[in-house]
């Protein structure tokens, strides 16, 4: 058979010149991102007003951490600042509220510790909800697993955008 009349080896072929012309390497091989960035990035817990907010910030940071290592001395630092907020989604006839959404939103800044130059910055926005119907104790276990996972997922959100689009080039000599 013709080379040609074989779409799919043809497709293969090409998929895999446009990547490798494009530089992409993949981040957790030696030297790459992953690799610079684990164990090096010292996250600074962000200050909150309340007690809910401390919790949310440790299962933040907690998250952070087991996703690009745990240090006191690292070459980066990441700052982050933390906003959370509830609303009502499902309401009945009564105004009695069933359901809830919890929005959380997380600014961030990685800077290199030397010359302070920030390499990478953004935010990152995602919700979770919990159901309202059962007991008192069954509400407050939804509520607070609620934020535990919206602290995981952006950690993980965080964490892919630091790997993906991180500049860690070396400061250049002068």
């Amino acid at each position: 058979m013709s080379l040609l009349k074989q779409p799919l080896l043809i497709l293969t072929l090409i998929t895999s010149l446009v990547v490798s012309a494009c530089g992409f390497t993949p981040v957790n091989t030696p030297g790459g991102t992953g690799d610079a960035l684990y164990g090096e990035v010292v996250i600074a817990f962000p200050d909150l007003p309340d007690s809910t907010g401390d919790r949310n910030a440790y299962f933040l940071v907690r998250d952070l951490e087991q996703r690009l290592g745990r240090t006191s001395s690292g070459n980066y630092q990441l700052d982050l600042t933390l906003a959370t907020r509830t609303e009502g989604q499902a309401i009945t006839a009564d105004n009695s509220i069933t359901r809830y959404s919890i929005i959380g939103s997380v600014g961030y800044s990685l800077t290199r510790q030397s010359d302070g130059t920030v390499m990478a910055s953004g935010s990152e926005t995602n919700f979770t909800g919990y159901s309202a119907t059962g007991s008192t104790v069954e509400t407050l276990a939804g509520e607070r697993d609620a934020f535990e996972r919206l602290m995981r997922i952006l950690a993980d959100q965080i964490a892919a955008r630091l790997l993906a689009t991180a500049d860690l080039a070396t400061p250049a000599a002068e």
